[in-house]
């Protein structure tokens, strides 16, 4: 299939991590082959893995449609309904996954997970008491939503030596210091101060959680103990200096903000390098420093500014709008230096991110100046030369498909509105389709010559003798004496002329089959101008007036007006004269 290529890019971009090319392949390969059902599971995969769950579920939805009885898309719309904390919808899928294939353990094991509320994940080392913590702090909340780190908490209740393996993960890190208060270290240290009590918790009871410094309940009141400042007073410092230069660099950013409203595009800029100085893990700050450079013609430092958004954006796990903006800016800047085919690429990654209107729009455009950009490039006068040389050997050798495909080519690269011999071109194209027998084909070519070069007497007999072989012969007779206008003396002309007046006098004896006076009257009735004298009311009652009354119909020869009309309906074989 067309999409083949398109799916196995895609695949081996996923195998190797690269979700966003994977989504890319897939999404090209979908607009080759919209009905592919594998194609739309496996962007949906993609989106799955990059937590771009409402893309992957829309995904999985238009799999189902296309597949209802394929039961990897029921498994991929739950895993995007797990995905938004749409638990209902996820059984649903599983449910319906069941009735397609009845057998399929994996989706009995998930229904039996969905039937556990989500605390009941950790019942081990992430006990029902860490838990909560977890879903009371806003700032580890929307992690128990999240299927992947779900199961970081499974795998360590069932093994806590298992800890070391999700280190690496800030979510992880952050789930043990809301929820243990443990300030995190990581690889062998963190092994040697934490796996002994990790081990020691998961063989205790589930409620039970250690703290890193229990403060026991006295059987009567006492003072509570003072934190001792090498424990509490360091922490709790550093945090209020973070939390302060955050803000700062928000003000920063304010004023950057307002700076760059007013068009003070250097003083927007130290604003945000201020900002940014303060708090680096904000893209934000690099995106509307992008927008100022954007404005001030800075286009490589806009460029420089969205890429390192993007990147930081990743690994931050930013929201898919505010890296798609990064790319649109980004893509912005490529136009303006009139780089189109990486502008047009990197809007396609931006609405891959988020699909907007405004970026949409401006792709098109792109596009539109890339396609201009690219025939400009195209043309060149020394091969036109050579082509058209190429295309009148092979006319001479009576090669005329080669020929055609030459004086083609000629054009493509020597169009008319920079070719002043274009004419000729369209010419000698007419000769060749008129060999060919290609009279449609050759009679645009002669007119488009005509069009050119009014004066060019060869456009004229080519145009005639075309008309001529498609029994037109009233108008091939009036191209030739249009062409008599531009050269009264031209003896082509001339002949076509008399042989357009012999052929209409052979119809107006008879001398002509009755087929080929029915071809004749079948093609004169599609001529808009046989039509129009045939619905002219007057021309009506001239035609029912010779018909009823022959000898009294006479004073209508009186009218040259008439005269014109009726010779023109005899010519076409629609009116026959009598003997």
């Amino acid at each position: 299939m067309a999409s083949d290529p398109f799916k196995a890019n895609g695949n081996a971009a996923f195998a190797a991590g690269n979700h966003e090319e994977a989504i890319k392949h897939f999404t090209e390969g979908i607009a080759v082959d919209p009905s592919n059902h594998v194609l739309y599971s496996n962007r949906s995969a993609s989106y799955a893995s990059l937590q771009q769950y409402e893309e992957a579920l829309t995904d999985a939805e238009k799999v189902v449609e296309l597949k209802p009885d394929w039961p990897k898309g029921y498994s991929r719309l739950g895993a995007a309904a797990i995905g938004l904390g749409d638990t209902e919808q996820a059984k649903a899928a599983y449910e319906k996954g069941l009735e397609v294939d009845p057998a399929n353990e994996g989706f009995k094991t998930e229904l039996e997970n969905l039937k556990r509320p989500p605390r009941s994940a950790g019942g081990g080392f992430f006990g029902p008491e860490i838990l909560g913590k977890l879903a009371l702090n806003p700032a580890t909340a929307p992690l128990l939503s999240q299927p992947d780190f779900i199961h970081m908490i499974q795998d360590v209740n069932k093994n806590p030596n298992n800890m070391s393996k999700y280190l690496g993960d800030d979510r992880f890190q952050q789930a043990l210091q809301v929820g243990l208060g443990m300030n995190v270290m990581g690889g062998d240290e963190f092994k040697r101060r934490h796996q002994g009590d990790a081990s020691a918790h998961a063989s205790s009871s589930s409620t039970a959680t250690p703290q890193p410094k229990p403060a026991p309940k006295p059987k009567e009141p006492e003072p509570e103990p003072e934190p001792t400042p090498m424990e509490e007073e360091p922490v709790d410092e550093a945090e209020k200096a973070l939390r302060e230069q955050k803000a700062d660099a928000q003000k920063a950013k304010e004023a950057g903000n307002a700076a760059y409203k007013a068009r003070q595009f250097e003083k927007a800029v130290e604003h945000y390098d201020h900002a940014i100085k303060l708090d680096d893990s904000d893209i934000s700050f690099l995106t509307n420093r992008a927008a100022v450079y954007l404005e001030m013609g800075e286009y490589e430092k806009c460029i420089v500014d969205c890429d390192t958004a993007v990147e930081k954006g990743r690994d931050i796990r930013a929201d898919y709008k505010v890296i798609a903006r990064a790319l649109t800016r980004k893509a912005n800047a490529l136009a303006k230096q009139e780089r189109y085919e990486e502008a047009v690429e990197t809007y396609h990654k931006s609405l891959t991110e988020h699909r907007n209107a405004d970026t949409l729009k401006r792709l098109q455009e792109t596009e539109k100046k890339l396609k201009e950009q690219q025939t400009k490039a195209y043309i060149s006068m020394d091969i036109s030369n050579e082509e058209r040389e190429k295309g009148n050997q092979a006319f001479n050798e009576q090669k005329y498909p080669e020929a055609v495909k030459h004086y083609t080519e000629a054009l493509a690269r020597g169009p008319p509105e920079v070719n002043p011999d274009a004419h000729k071109l369209f010419s000698n194209r007419a000769a060749c389709y008129t060999k060919l027998g290609a009279w449609n084909e050759g009679l645009k070519d002669a007119e488009q010559c005509i069009a050119l070069e009014p004066t060019f007497i060869k456009g004229y007999i080519r145009k005639g003798h075309l008309q001529f072989f498609m029994k037109e012969y009233e108008k091939a007779a009036e191209t030739y004496e249009a062409g008599l206008q531009q050269d009264p003396n031209n003896l082509e002309l001339k002949d076509g002329i008399a042989r357009c007046m012999e052929a209409v006098n052979k119809i107006n004896r008879g001398d002509i089959s009755e087929d080929e006076l029915a071809v004749r009257r079948e093609k004169a009735m599609a001529d808009p101008n046989i039509q129009n004298i045939l619905t002219d009311p007057v021309m009506r009652q001239v035609l029912q007036d010779f018909q009823e009354d022959p000898q009294g119909a006479q004073r209508h020869t009186r009218s040259p007006m008439i005269m014109e009309k009726l010779q023109k309906l005899i010519n076409a074989g629609i009116v026959r004269q009598g003997p």
